[in-house]
This record gives structure tokens, C-alpha cells and sequence, in this order.
């Protein structure tokens, strides 16, 4: 007695929408028990994809039944399909998984396109995958255009809404029903609570990161749309959708989400939650608190010299640990503490006695209008005579680009002329020491930066270090020298442990760098010196 040939059916529409409301697959599946029953098939399982596309394998269904059937033995000895446009519509990937099916002795049939084993049949399976494929493209094409059209027409494509606003019906043409975006009153307060938060805080501090509003919104069980929690990459794109001024954007991404063209993108008009000049402060602060513009826990940390303070033993950096449950904080190497001796022998130094020793050797030292025009002086002076060498040296840094920070400088010092004058000079030096401090004790992180950009700390003392070039645009920023590139720089410059890889940058003598500033052990008692 012969034994029948397992079958498998694979049942595949499009989308979810033609899964609810088509006859496909019931049709699909009589046809295929039918054709099994003909042929005397056993038929063992049928896997039913319900709104899946069939120009990729990305199908839950489809791999459990690839799997099933690459297993050793097979549950089934053959997959039935209505066409093989059901199994797939990209010849490439159509011809992979039938050879990798018939590696496991499992054969492809299609209800509608019966062919042999033979090479011309192959040859035809090969040309009908083909015109599948070539259709299929042609569907998308014709699809998107109407899609395209309906959105310039001002109306909704049926996707999910952003939170804030709700789907609609707007008007009827024949049997379809458009539809539009209006405001979800309950959501769209989350909305602009979100957007005031990032521009006013709480009212218990200022403007807040995307973290912190998250933290908030979570913290209050204000919860999203499907109740659930907040994350940061939902509310980023949220804080930074232009929907919510009234401009929704359709066609703006492709399938691989890489952003289309603008000439692409079909721009629908939609009630605004919040105001354009709400909108267009939270991006100016989104775009400050960029790690790409100010990298995160350097400038927007909670200590004064994170991100710029190095152990001079090692080169790592010096970050913060904390002793006798938090009430005291110390500047230790990291090296040190993730590695231990083998490492680095180590140093700590207690956070406040270091930050103020900084700080008071920058007012007292560097901010002296004197000392700042001896420090600026090779740089203000003798411009014309020197021009011709700085413009064959800069030529030479644009082939360089490990020291392009100098080229940079060199550029800014053309662009100040004349201008820099002893009253600029005396100005800046006043207004610095006022600025650099906070009432209570603390300190102006951005300019303490403006000033010194590299702490290093050795066993009995302290080297602080910085750019002329940097120096000099932020004092002719102060100056209002409009040639002059921003005052307080946005990211820390890229140093070099050796001297001579960044000779330009790193200032001696009558620059920052003072390789004697005080004895550590004059901080305070032995056991807050350096270790």
C-alpha cells in the first residue's frame, strides 16, 4: 500500500485590512484542500499568514513552517500553495528557499501554476517569479501615488495617529470614507506638558531633558496612549515631531527608514497642539543638550571638572567617587579604580579643595589683565608680518587633520584684527572673575571650559592647560568682534598625552600650562593629598 504524501498549506494575503474584510483566504484554503484531496494528499498542517508581505521572509508564519520543513525527518513531504506569488514575490529569495527546501527532499507545488522538475520548468517557475516580482512593484508604485494624493488632499492614510490626536471621519466619496486628524483632548495635554517641561521644568527647576521628563511623566503615572510607560527614544520623537504644530509629514521615510528626498515628502495640514515658537525653543534646547554638540556628563555633568580633569600617571581620566555614604566626594583616576594598582598607583583628590584650587588659579593668575595681554601677546601682535607664514602653515594643517583644533585657532586670530584692545582685554578679565563663580560656592562650568581645557593632576601638583586660540575667541566674543566664532565652545578640543603631538596647542610659560601651580599636599591634611 502506498503511503500519500504529507502536504503543508501556506495561506498568505497582503495586509491586515484584506485579511478582516477579503474572501482570499477562505478561498485559498478550499482550492488547496480540494487539491490536496484530489491528488490524495494528507494534508498536516495549514499555516495561515494573515497581512504579511511576501517580498521578504520576515513571516512568523513562513519561518515556522521553513523550519518544519528543514528539520530531520520532515513533518511534511510537500508545500502547497494557491500561486507562488503566495510564497513569494521576489525571485531571488523564491529560488533560495526552494532550493533549500528540496535540500530536505521537500517539494513546492502551486495550485494555479502546475510545472514539472525538468530544467525548462524551472526555467518557467523562474520567469513567473519574475513577472510576480515586476507586478508587485508595479502595485507599490500605483499605491503610494494614491496614497500620495489622498495625504495632499489633506486627509489621513490610515496609519496609527501620534498621540494627541484621533482619527475621524471627514467626508464620504462613493463607498470609501476619508478621514482626518483632529485633537484627542486627554492626550494632547500630555503632549503639552511634555513640551513645557523641556522649556520650564517643573517649577522646581529649569528646563529638563528628554531622561528627566520621562522620569517625571513615569514618576506621576501619566502613562502613553496604551497605558503604557514613557521611553526616551518615544518622547524624543515625540518633543521633535512637527505634527504637533499643525505640519504632518507622510512620505517622509522609506521602508528601510532612511529619509526620502524632500521633494518626496507631501506636507498635510492638521490642528496644532502647541504654538510654532514653543515648538522652536524645546528644539533649540533639544539641539544644545545634544551629545554630538555637548557631549553628555562633560558639560551638562554635575561636577565643574568632569570630562577635562586627567590623572597625569596614566592619562586616565579622574572621575568622581564618594565616601561615608555621599558627604564626601573625591576626584579619583579611573584607571585606578577599575584596574587597581597594575593600572596606575592612583590618586584622589577631594572634589570641592580641587575645583576651588582651579578656579582661584585662573582668577588669580590668568585673569589678571596684564598677564592675559602677555599671554595673547604673540598672537595679537605682528599679525601682518606673520600672515604669510600662518597662511602656509594652515595650508599644511588642512592635510592634517589630527591638528585641524590649531588651524582653527590660527583662523579665529586672522578674523579679530585690531579690534582686541587693553579695555577689551581689562573688561573680560573683570566680568570672567565675576561669571566664573555662583553665589553659595559653586561654579560656571561653561566658562571655567571658555578658560582651561585640560586639568592634570600629579603626585605634588596640579598642571592646568589650554588654548591660546580659544582664549582669544572668547575674549573677542566678549568684545562683540563679529568675526569671532562663539565665546563658550561647545565640545572639549581632542588632546594628546605627548607634547609634541599638539605643539601649537598646548601653552607654555606664558600660557596656561604651569607645570608648578601649588603643592599638593598644601590642600589639607595627608590624607587629602594626592595618592
Amino acid at each position: 500500500m502506498t503511503v500519500p504524501l504529507r502536504a503543508a498549506l501556506y495561506l498568505r494575503v497582503s495586509t491586515a485590512r484584506r485579511a478582516e474584510h477579503d474572501v482570499s483566504i477562505p478561498d485559498q484554503r478550499r482550492q488547496g484542500e480540494a487539491y490536496c484531496a484530489a491528488r490524495g494528499y494528507q494534508l498536516v498542517e495549514t499555516c495561515v499568514e494573515p497581512g504579511a508581505s511576501a517580498t521578504n521572509d520576515r513571516r512568523p508564519e513562513f519561518q515556522r513552517m521553513v523550519e518544519a520543513a528543514t528539520t530531520k525527518p520532515p513533518t511534511f513531504d510537500i508545500v502547497v500553495v494557491h500561486s507562488f506569488s503566495r510564497f513569494f514575490r521576489d525571485h531571488f529569495e523564491l529560488e533560495f528557499y526552494v532550493r533549500k527546501l528540496a535540500k530536505n527532499g521537500i517539494k513546492l507545488l502551486s495550485i494555479t501554476q502546475e510545472i514539472g522538475d525538468d530544467p525548462v520548468h524551472q526555467m518557467m517557475r523562474q520567469i513567473m517569479a519574475l513577472f510576480d516580482e515586476y507586478q508587485s512593484k508595479e502595485n507599490a508604485k500605483h499605491v503610494l501615488r494614491a496614497l500620495k494624493e489622498n495625504a495632499r488632499q489633506g486627509f489621513w492614510n490610515g496609519s496609527l495617529p501620534p498621540i494627541g490626536y484621533r482619527v475621524v471621519a471627514a467626508e464620504q466619496r462613493g463607498a470609501k470614507v476619508k478621514k482626518k486628524l483632529e485633537i484627542d483632548p486627554l492626550h494632547a495635554d500630555t503632549v503639552r506638558l511634555a513640551f513645557k517641561l523641556a522649556l520650564e521644568g517643573d517649577g522646581t527647576s529649569g528646563p529638563m531633558g528628554v531622561k528627566a521628563i520621562v522620569k517625571h511623566l513615569n514618576g506621576r503615572r501619566i502613562f502613553t496612549r496604551d497605558g503604557g510607560r514613557w521611553g526616551v527614544g518615544q518622547l524624543h520623537r515625540l518633543l521633535t515631531r512637527p505634527t504637533y504644530i499643525g505640519r504632518h509629514e507622510f512620505n517622509k521615510r522609506s521602508k528601510a527608514k532612511q529619509l526620502k528626498p524632500s521633494t518626496e515628502v507631501i506636507p498635510v495640514e492638521v490642528p496644532p497642539v502647541i504654538d510654532q515658537a514653543t515648538f522652536d525653543a524645546v528644539q533649540a534646547h533639544l539641539k544644545s543638550r545634544n551629545p554630538k554638540v555637548t557631549p553628555a556628563r562633560v558639560f551638562s555633568g554635575p561636577t565643574l571638572l568632569t570630562g577635562i580633569c586627567f590623572c597625569a600617571g596614566c592619562g586616565g581620566a579622574m572621575t568622581i567617587r564618594t565616601g561615608k555614604g555621599g558627604r564626601y566626594r573625591y576626584y579619583t583616576c579611573s584607571i585606578a579604580a577599575r584596574q587597581g594598582a597594575t593600572g596606575c598607583a592612583g590618586r584622589s583628590i577631594p572634589m570641592e579643595k580641587l575645583d576651588d584650587l582651579v578656579a582661584a588659579h585662573l582668577e588669580r593668575r590668568l585673569l589678571d589683565p596684564e598677564r592675559l595681554e602677555e599671554i595673547l601677546a604673540t598672537v595679537l601682535d605682528r599679525r601682518q608680518e606673520r600672515a604669510e607664514c600662518r597662511r602656509t602653515h594652515i595650508a599644511e594643517l588642512n592635510k592634517r587633520a589630527a591638528e585641524a583644533d590649531a588651524q582653527r585657532a590660527s583662523q579665529a586670530a586672522e578674523g579679530t584684527g585690531t579690534t582686541i584692545t587693553p579695555a577689551h582685554v581689562a573688561t573680560f578679565a573683570r566680568k570672567a572673575r565675576e561669571r566664573i563663580r555662583l553665589p553659595g560656592g559653586g561654579y560656571r562650568r561653561d566658562h571655567m571650559r571658555a578658560l582651561a581645557q585640560r586639568v592634570e593632576v600629579a603626585d605634588r601638583e596640579v598642571r592646568i592647560m589650554g588654548s591660546k586660540g580659544e582664549l582669544l575667541r572668547t575674549l573677542a566674543a566678549a568684545a562683540g568682534v563679529k568675526s569671532a566664532p562663539a565665546g563658550i565652545p561647545s565640545s572639549v578640543p581632542s588632546w594628546r598625552r605627548g607634547w609634541d603631538s599638539n605643539p601649537r596647542y598646548v601653552c607654555t610659560h606664558n600660557g596656561f600650562r604651569d607645570r608648578h601651580l601649588r603643592p599638593l599636599g598644601h590642600l589639607s591634611s595627608a590624607s587629602a593629598d594626592a595618592s
